[in-house]
């Protein structure tokens, strides 16, 4: 969900097969560099797979170009790369937020499993609660929010939608990405 010169991106904590739950504080959320971050719902298997490949393809890109990765940039090597397995995909619905280094311009981005990439200015969302995502968001979201009111509205929505989801919860996690820093704070959620 995007703010005021901010951006923040959040996933619950659960990592479960079917209605069985396999772990509490499964990592969905990467910081992939100091203004980016991506978020990877999906096959377990999958998300670790992909975070791994796209931390060697950043740090390749660095190494060759001698500059950090734009987030625009890092949406479209993520595009690409799931392009290339499309016969095969991974099992993922990725979400890239970050800011612009140059510009401090919010960036959100999300794509299917084959790298179809959507890019809007207010919000995405993706896993198994999107249907009640949608709604908290579209019901909650505002342009132009301060990262504290950004926070709070992003904090709803989620804690909201996975209570209203049997797949989702176990506590949340929100990053809130300004020009000043990152935000980390943990939720408290439905523990059922």
């Amino acid at each position: 969900m995007t703010g005021k010169n901010c951006v923040g991106i959040a996933c619950d904590k659960r990592l479960g097969a079917n209605f069985t739950t396999v772990s509490c504080d499964f990592q969905k959320v990467f910081k992939m560099s100091p203004n980016l971050f991506v978020g990877l719902a999906g096959l377990a298997t999958d998300v670790q797979t992909v975070h791994s490949k796209l931390r060697f393809r950043l740090q390749q890109y660095e190494l060759q170009e001698e500059r950090s990765m734009s987030p625009k940039v890092f949406s479209n090597l993520l595009s690409n790369m799931l392009y290339e397995k499309r016969f095969g995909p991974y099992f993922i619905e990725p979400i890239v937020a970050g800011l612009d280094a140059k510009t401090g311009e919010p960036f959100l981005s999300g794509m299917d499993l084959i790298g179809a990439p959507v890019y809007t200015d207010d919000f995405v969302v993706t896993g198994t609660a999107t249907a009640n995502m949608y709604g908290m968001c579209e019901t909650l979201y505002r342009p132009e929010m301060e990262p504290d009111e950004l926070f709070e509205t992003l904090s709803q929505a989620l804690l909201a939608s996975c209570d209203r989801d049997a797949l989702s919860g176990w506590g949340a996690v929100v990053h809130i990405i300004t020009k000043d820093g990152i935000t980390t704070r943990e939720l408290k959620a439905r523990q059922d």
